[in-house]
């Protein structure tokens, strides 16, 4: 049994997409019904992360932790409600994909504002390796795909960053949470580099 679930979840991103179905499917109907088209829900997560963003660059960190999974929810709904509504489209999954990149730069650069003024160097350096960590994991999959492999694989994508980001401000453990994301996050780029040279070997 184990080793089926392995195989049907490449992450714990899809395992928690999957089990999240039943409460994003019925608010994504809701929302059809009221008329909003996936990509409008899209830049409505977009915005609040960037408030998010914002909020962080004014040092009020745990609000800004509480905002920004606030944000993270509404993300999850576009998909929801793009399969819902058979409203899915192939602009609208890069569209949702372009914005999870600008909106996670907006968090990390609100807290990166918010660490200059307090000349948290060390913690800089962590934003630093987290926001090229978290390019390089979108990069590796894009780029897998690019060449014909399937790369969801790793234990920090996005949602994982989000969460563990939102839930570390608001226990106000900024630089242990920090240093957590910065391992992980470049755990995760070479847990999809060994995964493609596997595939790679197996397929080639």
């Amino acid at each position: 049994m184990e080793r089926l679930k392995a195989k049907q979840y490449d992450s714990l991103t899809d395992f928690l997409r999957t089990q999240a179905t039943v409460i994003t499917h019925p608010i994504a109907r809701i929302l059809e019904k009221l008329g909003l088209h996936p990509n409008t829900v899209t830049l409505l997560g977009f915005f609040l992360n960037v408030g998010a963003g914002a909020i962080l660059a004014s040092g009020r960190l745990v609000l800004g932790g509480v905002f920004l999974l606030l944000a993270s929810s509404v993300d999850s709904l576009d998909g929801a409600l793009a399969r819902v509504s058979g409203a899915k489209s192939r602009f609208g999954a890069f569209l949702d994909s372009t914005l999870d990149r600008v909106s996670e730069g907006a968090l990390l650069f609100g807290l990166l504002v918010w660490l200059l003024r307090q000349g948290a160097t060390t913690e800089i350096y962590l934003v630093f390796l987290i926001l090229l960590g978290s390019v390089m994991v979108s990069y590796t999959r894009a780029r897998a795909e690019g060449v014909g492999y399937t790369c969801k694989v790793g234990i920090l994508t996005r949602l994982e960053r989000v969460v563990v980001l939102g839930a570390g401000l608001i226990l106000g453990w900024v630089r242990p949470t920090l240093i957590v994301m910065a391992i992980f996050t470049w755990f995760t780029v070479l847990q999809r580099v060994w995964h493609v040279y596997r595939e790679s070997r197996q397929n080639p």
